[in-house]
């Protein structure tokens, strides 16, 4: 009964189109890449850059009598626990009771969001064309490892299992959120507030406890199981293809859910209809795109940005630090320490679940945000005492030196301590309590939408005031740190604290993920819970006291998932500048990178990186015209895919003699959405590949200048528009819950703003944070292939291939607006 989104006919020419098109430009970048690496390729040449990276032998280091490598291999049974956590709690949720009219409903969503990650699965191995071209013209032709008929399939493999990795869990993702909204909706018949926090909690959990311990899996296997050798690319290639499906999946998912979104709320504006009223066609694309943009980009982005911060820390320590014991101690050290990520964050759960249960067990009446706050505290605290403690038993002696365990845990918990405070400050700017919320909605009180608007833009940019200060004074207490002696061990030691920062942000990992994954149960279980049409089931009462034993209360039951719901707007909030305070300052770890390759390990070029080098300047300035040329293309992507959603919604709404929109117009729906998604992924992706193809073939010292403007742009344009969309949409909320005025002028200009915010907080926001590390990540190979085709050829032909890969790029932008304008009929 759930296969009338399979095939649709006009999906599916798009698609064909698109693909069409793809070809034809990946034919195009292997052409160029191709022959210019065999140009390039000497006999007899050195290795160099990412070639290099070569993974010590971790057996030469014993760590309490037992060898680093099956030290690491008692490793993969904690990523065993983690994995069985997962699937237990997954279990635990799938068994819980719900009434079959909600069951219904949930399976209905999950089948419509499979068939959306089935088609862009698809997708994405085209997409993984255009990078296997390159990562072939680099490992096949210019810096081959010998035997290159071995090397050369595993390093593509693993950018598949990187891809596979981003697209499993995101998968196991949707899964788990669409048996969580349906029993968290029927938990809402109760009439008591815990379970409707426990159930989507104990889903992020399921979800956050996967995807570290398989990305954990997957890097343990490549350090212990692949040679040493090739180990290096290997971990190059499994970040470049979790990036990349990261990428693609946050952009379109973020495209998806709100043209969905938009197209659903304005419909209440339109007709005054209710909050998820089973009529709207645009209900069930809503659902699918909460999933889609809240569930399937989250997951694979917190799988990819795990690991990419993983990769980069590898690779600083195989680039900048010339001893192999230290080496061998370092590597271990941060292995254990992610190891530890698990340990800290299920005991943190366990004790703040027993906590949270003793005080709301029984309640009538709980704030739905203390005990997710409570969690966040405590897991910090945890994980900052296990940093200590690891340190000191790994690494009690680097090279001599016995005071360097307790500076590195200092560094990697500033981290931790962001990922704490962070979260506090973001719900200062969109939690329903905040003074800034409240504000917006005391403009729009006598200012309508416009002052709504104007509200929340301030309250967007006030966080960044505070939120960009927060990184820079905790980063500034590492580079401190880093300068009591940590530069006798290594190269560029202040580089090496921003990535242990970073590592430190991610110290709470699955919880920052089960908070995030919070807010779409909640957002879904209302929508489950109108669309279920439950209150209209004959003699429903007796029937719910008869098989659950509940005396339900249908309007209690509504106000507990609409104000459990403002929490989770304010926690999918909370992570957001996490994960993109992540992807920034982590990106100076593979920044610094390629400037040891452009310097020859920092021996000279060093100059090039100066306000005196005009290309490096030039590169500064250029990375702000990518990151606001990004915002728009994928804002218009939702604009123009949200203005044929609502066209297609006003002209076949029926609200006369129906409790229910038909399957054929809610599928309809959906198809508007997957095409616009499509349409606005392929046109961003392309036109980023082949500007960073032609940026790293300018001039690499411009190249890293570009680098560093992305993630400085990148950070505070991302932080103001999700902290903005949060803002608008917790004002709606308030509105809707805390006043009771639905439908009234006040309401419709607090929807107003709400839609605003809508691609703001999770389209163009979220989507930052993949999009800065797949460049960087990319650029790793782009600028050596640059460089060498520089050093063989001179600088016509690489300034030609420049102006081509540009003028490639440039097609693209120009198609990201004008192929998505909005056309009107006649």
């Amino acid at each position: 009964m759930y296969r009338w989104l399979a095939t649709p006919g006009q999906l599916s020419t798009v698609t064909t189109n698109i693909f069409q098109s793809a070809r034809v430009f990946a034919a195009l970048a292997a052409l160029a890449l191709v022959s210019c690496s065999t140009a390039l390729a000497q006999p007899g040449e050195a290795a160099g850059g990412e070639a290099t990276l070569r993974v010590p032998d971790l057996s030469t280091v014993s760590f309490f009598g037992v060898t680093g490598h099956n030290l690491l291999l008692i490793g993969i049974l904690f990523c065993v626990f983690g994995l069985l956590f997962g699937l237990a709690i997954y279990m635990q949720l799938k068994k819980l009771p719900v009434h079959r009219s909600m069951r219904e409903i949930s399976e209905l969503i999950y089948e419509t969001c499979k068939t959306y990650v089935v088609t862009q699965g698809k997708f994405l191995m085209l997409l993984w064309a255009f990078i296997a071209v390159v990562i072939l013209a680099y490992f096949g032709w210019l810096r081959p490892i010998s035997p290159v008929g071995v090397t050369l399939p595993i390093i593509l493999a693993f950018s598949i299992v990187g891809i596979l990795g981003s697209y499993g869990v995101a998968w196991f993702g949707i899964r788990v959120n669409t048996f969580a909204n349906s029993r968290t909706a029927f938990a809402g018949l109760g009439g008591k507030p815990y379970p409707l926090y426990s159930i989507p909690l104990r889903a992020g959990m399921s979800i956050g406890m996967m995807l570290i311990s398989v990305e954990l899996l997957i890097m343990l296997c490549i350090l212990l199981f692949v040679p040493g050798n090739y180990s290096g690319p290997c971990f190059i290639g499994f970040a470049i293809g979790e990036s990349l499906g990261a990428a693609a999946l946050r952009i379109a998912g973020g495209i998806f859910t709100k043209i969905a979104d938009i197209g659903s709320d304005l419909m209440k504006i339109v007709f005054k209809i209710k909050e998820d009223d089973a009529r709207n066609p645009g209900v069930i694309a809503d659902c699918t795109g909460d999933n889609a943009g809240d569930s399937v980009g989250p997951s694979a982005d917190g799988f990819e940005t795990y690991g990419v911060t993983g990769v980069a820390l590898i690779t600083f320590i195989l680039l900048g630090v010339p001893n192999p014991t230290v080496q061998v101690q370092l590597l271990v050290w941060i292995f254990v320490m992610r190891v530890m990520m698990l340990v800290s964050s299920s005991v943190a759960y366990f004790l703040n679940e027993a906590v949270a249960k003793a005080r709301y067990g029984n309640a009538d009446e709980m704030n739905f945000e203390a005990p997710l706050t409570s969690l966040v505290w405590l897991t910090s605290i945890v994980s900052i005492v296990l940093t200590f403690i690891v340190s000191y038993l790994i690494v009690p002696d680097l090279a001599g030196d016995t005071s360097q365990w307790w500076k590195l845990a200092i560094i990697i918990s500033c981290g931790t301590l962001a990922g704490a405070i962070i979260p506090e400050l973001v719900k200062v700017f969109t939690s329903v309590e905040s003074r800034h919320v409240k504000e917006v909605v005391i403009s729009a009180e006598e200012g309508g939408a416009s002052l709504d608007i104007l509200s929340g833009f301030v309250a967007g940019n006030f966080s960044d005031y505070y939120l960009g200060l927060t990184m820079v004074v905790l980063m500034a207490i590492g580079y401190l740190v880093s300068t009591m002696g940590l530069g006798n061990l290594m190269l560029a030691p202040a580089v090496f604290a921003f990535g242990l920062v970073a590592f430190g942000f991610l110290g709470m990992g699955p919880v920052t993920i089960a908070v995030d994954s919070y807010g779409p149960v909640t957002d879904n279980a209302q929508s489950v819970y109108e669309l279920s049409l439950i209150e209209q089931v004959p003699n429903i009462e007796a029937e719910l006291k008869k098989d659950f034993n509940i005396d339900v209360n249908f309007d209690r039951a509504k106000h507990l998932l609409e104000a459990n719901d403002g929490a989770g707007n304010t926690f999918k909030a909370t992570a957001k500048p996490v994960l993109i305070g992540t992807a920034v300052v982590g990106a100076t770890t593979m920044i610094f990178s390629i400037i040891m390759a452009l310097t020859g390990g920092l021996t000279h070029g060093q100059e090039n990186l100066s306000l005196l080098h005009a290309p490096f300047v030039l590169g500064l300035i250029s990375g702000g015209a990518i990151i606001y040329w990004f915002t728009g293309a994928s804002t218009q992507a939702v604009t123009t895919g949200a203005y044929r959603a609502v066209e297609f919604i006003k002209a076949n709404i029926r609200l006369e003699g129906v409790e229910k929109a038909s399957v054929e117009d809610s599928k309809k729906v959906v198809e508007i959405c997957t095409r616009y998604a499509q349409k606005g992924m392929f046109n961003i992706f392309l036109a980023v590949f082949f500007v960073t193809l032609a940026f790293a073939f300018v001039e690499p010292f411009f190249f890293i200048g570009y680098l560093i403007s992305i993630a400085t742009f990148g950070l505070y344009q991302a932080m103001f528009m999700a902290n903005a969309g949060g803002a608008w949409d917790n004002a709606k909320k308030i509105v809707e819950v805390e006043l009771k005025q639905k439908g009234t002028p006040l309401h419709d200009a607090t929807v107003v703003g709400d839609t605003v915010g809508d691609p703001f907080k999770d389209t163009s926001s979220v989507a930052m944070n993949p999009i800065i590390k797949f460049t960087t990540l990319f650029g790793l190979l782009a600028v050596e292939l640059a460089v060498q085709l520089t050093a063989t050829h001179g600088t016509g032909l690489g300034r030609g291939l420049a102006l081509v890969f540009f003028i490639v790029s440039f097609v693209f932008v120009v198609r990201s607006f004008y192929g998505m304008r909005i056309v009107k009929a006649g």
